[in-house]
């Protein structure tokens, strides 16, 4: 269980990576939805570029990089509460991060998509790790 926590908490670190350089960027539309264009509500350059993006100057793809690195290291060293502690507040704000897309600037950001997706399942698995496996090693 700790090995798939920790490849789902690495591919929330690229995918906040990927919007982290969207949020510096001066490009209006510069996630993969540009060049895959599903529509108007999918665009990464809106949902990365407005006052909800940082929380005292702080980018919140930043904050979500050092989020997943947290995950980690709470993984490998096997902190099964802490992990799922930190996980259902990533997740609880991830969630907040998808209403701010979907009820105020009504459009989705296909990052912020897959980084609620990755948190959920980091989540779920977290909470199984430490109820079921809590008396298992790792």
């Amino acid at each position: 269980m700790r090995l798939l926590i920790t490849i789902l908490a690495l591919i929330g670190v690229a995918v906040s990576t990927l919007s982290l350089r969207i949020h510096y960027s001066n490009r209006t539309e510069p996630c993969i939805t540009s060049i895959i264009n599903i529509d108007e509500k999918w665009t990464c350059g809106i949902a990365n570029h407005n006052q909800y993006t940082e929380i005292q100057g702080i980018p919140v793809a930043a904050i979500g990089v050092a989020g997943y690195l947290a995950l980690v290291s709470l993984t490998l060293i096997k902190k099964r509460t802490y992990t799922f502690i930190s996980a259902f507040i990533g997740m609880a704000f991830s969630l907040y991060l998808a209403h701010v897309e979907r009820d105020i600037l009504m459009v989705w950001c296909l990052y912020c998509v897959i980084s609620l997706v990755d948190i959920s399942l980091i989540t779920t698995f977290s909470l199984g790790w430490m109820v079921f496996w809590g008396k298992r090693s790792g």
